[in-house]
């Protein structure tokens, strides 16, 4: 089974190409960001600054 892509087929191959880098370097940039983001929390939570979550979950405080 071949398939054929015409008298395009270096400019289709090329296009996929391209488009396999580009999501190949997008995962590789999201995966260092969010190596570098959990070294910055994990860096600010050893000098005590917590998270807004963290402090929802103690009672709060009502109003009257």
């Amino acid at each position: 089974m071949s398939i054929d892509l015409g008298p395009h087929a270096g400019f289709i191959l090329a296009a996929y190409g391209v488009a396999l880098l580009v999501l190949i370097v997008l995962i590789g940039w999201i995966a260092l960001d969010y190596r570098a983001q959990r070294r910055r929390v994990v860096e600010l939570e050893s000098q005590g600054i917590t998270r807004r979550s963290v402090q929802a979950k103690s009672p709060a405080r009502r109003l009257a």
